[in-house]
């Protein structure tokens, strides 16, 4: 069951916590179109050793959304309000897809935060692309959306998604993450999983953050970037699957190249979903990682 805790920025968080609160804390922040609840396949397991805390962002879930988010930088700072509301002064961090991108900003602004940070199928530093479509719905790899209101109007990425979380369309949705994300597995909780993403309030507004996000030195193709990635200072866990197809290799190889003291787990038969695919790997990797 979630609780909730009110925020100084007056967003209400809506969380789920797992273990002894006696335990190192681990902290778990889920990605676009999904919650807290996408991580129950590894909590019970990571709680024999951690005090498991995973939020619904602010428009994910069963949190507000008060105030529309302008950048992944603006969920990094909702988190850092969060560990503060909870009295957490230092924990390990755990990001799945956009989850990643997220706290990689909240530690290179909050360093004091972080003691272990563990990207799972994690955004780039350089942002996720959404590219233009041409008139048989292909993506034009040479050209990106420059402006919210028109990549609100993809005709494939964006828009489909939107109308299915407006009017509850569940079928679509499930049809989305079966061919995209549970392309290896698809979970017997599938059902339960779409249903917390089909409370999702704002779609368009983290895909152009995510656009928009870059913590590189370079830019991006939308926004040049920040140069933040270099302020990290945290010991880093990549995990990728090679049958990813949300987030390329190309993507992940950025994130290598970005932290290259940092370690890599590569799953041969692992989707955008590993949480799912291999619970047991997944869960012994962070333990040896934060133990190490």
């Amino acid at each position: 069951m979630k609780q909730e805790v009110v925020l100084k920025n007056n967003e209400t968080y809506a969380y789920m916590t797992q273990g002894d609160e006696t335990h190192p804390p681990l902290i778990l922040v889920h990605g676009n179109m999904s919650s807290s609840f996408h991580f129950t396949p590894i909590m019970e397991a990571l709680a024999r050793d951690y005090y498991i805390i995973a939020p619904d962002l602010r428009g994910f879930g069963d949190s507000t959304y008060h105030t529309p988010l302008e950048s992944l930088h603006d969920l990094a700072d909702d988190l850092s309000l969060f560990a503060d509301a909870l009295g957490i002064e230092r924990a390990a961090w755990a990001g799945w897809s956009t989850g990643g991108g997220v706290i990689l900003s909240l530690a290179a602004r909050k360093s004091e935060l972080v003691s272990h940070l563990i990207l799972i199928e994690s955004a780039s530093i350089k942002g996720y692309p959404i590219f233009k479509k041409d008139e048989n719905f292909q993506p034009i790899l040479t050209e990106l959306y420059q402006d919210k209101a028109s990549m609100a109007a993809d005709p494939v990425q964006v828009a489909p998604a939107v109308s299915a979380m407006e009017n509850d369309n569940h079928a679509y949705l499930k049809g989305v993450w079966e061919a995209a994300i549970y392309n290896v597995n698809v979970p017997a909780e599938i059902d339960a999983f779409i249903a917390e993403s089909l409370k999702q309030r704002n779609l368009v507004d983290i895909d152009w953050a995510l656009m928009t996000f870059n913590m590189s030195d370079d830019h991006n193709g939308v926004v040049p970037g920040d140069g933040t990635a270099k302020h990290i200072k945290a010991p880093i866990l990549n995990i990728w699957g090679q049958k990813d197809y949300v987030i390329p290799e190309v993507m992940f190889q950025q994130n290598v190249a970005a932290f290259p003291e940092a370690e890599s787990l590569i799953l041969e038969n692992g989707s955008h979903s590993p949480i799912t695919d291999e619970p047991d790997t997944i869960v012994n990797a962070i333990r040896a990682f934060i133990q190490a």
